[in-house]
This record gives C-alpha cells, structure tokens and sequence, in this order.
C-alpha cells in the first residue's frame, strides 16, 4: 500500500501564485457593486474614488503581507501570522471566522453569481426558477447550480494541486483577456459617450437610496446633496461592495506549503495580483462612467450595470456576452477559493483546533477531508439564500482582521527582532500605520452609520471563544 504524504508538495511558481491572487479576487463583484456605490456617493468623481481608495488599501495591505510571508513560509498564511504575532486564540478566531463565514460563505455566494447568469441562458437553471420547499428553507434551481459547481470544484481540487492549478490558469487568463477586451470596446464601439455628463458631477456627493416598484424593481428617488459626516458614512457604506470585491487577495498565503521558493514568490504573487485588479476595476468603472449616464449606473435593471454597459457596446448579444463572462469569472474565482481555503483548516487540525481527520493529506498530497468539510459548509449556505447578508456584516470583521494582521508587523518587529526577513513591508512604518488607520475609520464609521453590518459579525467572532477552550479541554482529556 502506497504510503500517504506527510506534507505538501512544492509545485506552485510565480506565476501560479498571482493566478490565484487574481482569479480569487474577481469574482462577480465588479459587474455589479458599483450601483449600490453610485447610489451611496452620487457622482462620478466619488465613485471612482471609492474604487481607489480600496486599491491604495488591498495594495497596502498585500505589500505588508510580504513581509508575514517571508518569515512564515508555511501552510495557513493568515492565521499562521496571527498566531505568531498576538497567541493561539487570536489565531483561532480567524480561522473559525473563516471557516464559519468569510471563506466558506464567499464560496456559497460566488457559486450562486454563477448561476444568476447562467439563468440568461437556461432560465430554468437561475435563482427564480422555484423546486421545492424543503421546510426550514425554499429551494431554488440556482442554489443546486451553486452546490453543483461547488461540489464538482472540490472533486478537481482533491485529484492534487496541480488539477486545481490547471483550472485557475485558464480561467484567470480567460476572465483577464475578457476584462480587458469589454473595457476597451467601451471606448472604442459605443455609439454615445456620457464620459463628458457624468464628469459635470465632479465630487459633489449626492445620495439615493431609491424606492422599489410594484415589480420589486429599484427606481430613483430623490438625490440628496451630501458633506460631511454624512458623505464620510456614505463612503464607508459604499466601500463594503468595494472591498468585498477586493478581497480574498491574501488566499495565497494559505498555500505556501505548496509555493516553490515561497519566501520571494507570495510576496511578489500578492503585489503583482493586487496590482492587475486595482488597474482592472478602476478601468472597468471609468469604462462604465463612458457607456452609461450615471443614473443608470446607480439604478441598474437587477442592479447589474455591466449587463446594462455590455448592451449599449455590442446590443442585443450584450447580455448573453456579459453573462458568458461572469460565469467564467465565477467559475475561476471560486476554484481560487476552494483550493486555497482548506489548507487553513488544514492547519488549525495541525495544531489540535480542528478535526484531526482535517490535518491528513491524501495520496495525491492535498487536504481532501478539509476540502469536503469547506465543500459542505458552503453548500449549506448556498441552500440558506443568507449568503449576501453575511458578507454585508463580515467586511467589517475582515477588515479588522486584515488591521490585526498588518499590526502583528509591528509586534513581530519587537518581539522577534533578529528574526529572517527575506522581504520588509514596503514603506514601513507609515504605509502599514495608514493601513490600519484607514481601516479603523472604515470599521469605526460602519458601526456609526451602519450598525447592522458590524454587531453580527462581531458576534460570530466571539462565538469562536467558547469553541477554542472547548478544543483545548478536549486535546487534554485526549
């Protein structure tokens, strides 16, 4: 009998790394979002700011990572470095808030983008398209896509890192090529340019939440002049569509084990993906300020302005191209996500806070008993139809952690000073301090304006606190 692999196997370079940094942070967000944005900031100045104020951010955050990455090669990323900068717990409560909601919750929603616009083509196979009532929950076709594809994921990632990777390169490469080929043809083939119009609102923030007609539909309402507090909380409401567009760059972390030369290839993969999204969703929103007045950005049918952008460039066929597009965008992202996310929990059962099945590789060197616990947990919350309001809660939690984690820089320089550092945070210390500066305004004005977006994820976070003494009194007693 073949004797099972005690640790991963080196196979990924850099290349393969900034794949998977790219193809996990674009998923369906960036098709999407910048309505509710629009609707938030009312101009076209803020709405591009927005999407650069997030980039500056997840570039200075990846930037900081490197030097995490560099010091811990190994198999977790995050929590790893959580861990070793502040004590177990802290890294628990990541990694429970991870496996609870952030990673396996993303999965769930980006399985179900999927089948939103497959439902363009096969109508029967979308969100709408009513089964069954299953009793604690409606059951529509889209949910069964979403589990499908999540399921079939899975099965390919637990064949070995190398299926996994084959899948992320294609369909990275694809939805990159994609991306870029739409946000030109915004320029060059639409017969009517608003570029100018949309301009004459400058910075001047305006905000309209809009009002719901008898279809369900969103219309405008009234646009209201904003300053002030109050355009500092629209900015912040806004963000959360940014940056859960922008998250999930540090996946690559979690898969060092599996990186060639992982102490120059994470940093760099995290610096070189983050870069390519940042240039792509700016051009992608500056392309959306070209096709279409900004009205109907904000007040997008389905709340869907690339649909609506796609339209006005190629006409009729402009729905079934945009769809064609997110589904390999989605396709792509969520293997990303799959592939790299097991290998925290992975981690965790290493350490006694999971599982100890979790911690066992199969024959072909990957986490498979991880891989299928994510894959059901997903599943599960593809089922719930909860998936989007958790995430609306979670990018506050996310961002803490994402503070937390860059503070832990600081930390580590002090208490590990002579520690190897194959690579320094760029700008250190004041890019990292405007890191977590610019995140606690972000976190401290959501709890100001949008309290429902921060007291259930901090929640879920402090659920984690009975769970970890529960797991060392059961490692004791074992």
């Amino acid at each position: 009998m073949q004797d099972q692999p005690t640790s991963f196997k080196p196979t990924l370079g850099l290349f393969d790394g900034t794949m998977i940094v790219a193809g996990s942070m674009i998923g369906s967000g960036i098709f999407i979002v910048s309505a509710d944005i629009t609707r938030n900031v009312g101009s076209a100045g803020w709405l591009v700011a927005v999407w650069l104020i997030t980039g500056f951010m997840t570039l200075t955050a990846a930037l900081s990572y490197g030097e995490l990455s560099g010091m811990f090669p190994k198999a977790g990323g995050q929590y790893v470095y959580l861990k070793e900068a502040y004590n177990p717990l802290m890294g628990f409560l990541y990694g429970w808030s991870f496996f609870a909601v952030i990673q396996t919750a993303t999965i769930a929603a980006v399985g179900v983008a999927f089948s939103k616009f497959l439902a363009y083509l096969v109508p029967e196979l979308g969100n709408n398209y009513f089964l069954f009532d299953a009793g604690i929950t409606k059951v529509y076709s889209g949910q069964l896509v979403s589990i499908v594809i999540i399921c079939l994921l899975t099965y390919i990632n637990s064949k070995g890192v190398k299926e996994g990777k084959l899948i992320q390169t294609i369909f990275t490469s694809a939805k990159l090529f994609a991306l870029f080929g739409l946000i030109a043809f915004g320029f060059l083939l639409v017969k009517e340019s608003f570029w100018a119009e949309n301009w004459k609102t400058g910075f001047t923030a305006m905000q309209d939440f809009g009002q719901k007609d008898a279809a369900g539909q969103l219309q405008p309402g009234t646009w209201i002049g904003i300053s002030g507090s109050a355009l500092a909380g629209a900015i912040a409401a806004a963000m959360v569509g940014s940056i859960f567009s922008s998250d999930a760059w540090n996946n690559v972390t979690f898969i060092a084990g599996e990186m060639k030369n992982p102490k120059r290839n994470i940093g760099l993969s995290l610096f070189l993906g983050t870069l390519i999204v940042t240039v792509i969703y700016v051009a992608a929103n500056l392309m959306y300020l070209n096709v279409l007045p900004l009205e109907r950005i904000a007040f997008a049918t389905d709340d869907r302005p690339a649909v609506e952008a796609s339209l006005h460039i190629f006409g009729d066929k402009g729905a079934i191209i945009i769809a064609l597009l997110i589904m390999v965008s989605t396709f792509g992202c969520n293997n990303g996500l799959i592939l790299a996310g097991a290998r925290v929990y992975y981690t965790m059962a290493k350490d006694g806070l999971f599982f100890k099945s979790v911690g066992d590789l199969n024959k072909n060197a990957v986490p498979q008993v991880a891989l299928w616990i994510q894959c059901i947990a997903a599943s599960i919350w593809s089922l719930s139809g909860k998936y989007g309001q958790l995430l609306d809660m979670i990018s506050f939690v996310v961002v803490l952690f994402y503070m937390l984690t860059i503070a832990g820089i600081f930390i580590l320089r002090k208490k590990r000073p002579e520690a190897e550092r194959p690579y320094k945070a760029f700008g250190y210390p004041i890019l990292p301090a405007l890191y977590i500066l610019m995140g606690a305004a972000f976190c401290g004005l959501l709890i100001i304006y949008k309290p429902e977006f921060t007291w259930p994820g901090l929640i879920i976070v402090l659920l984690g606190v009975p769970l970890y003494y529960l797991a060392i009194s059961t490692n004791k007693k074992a």
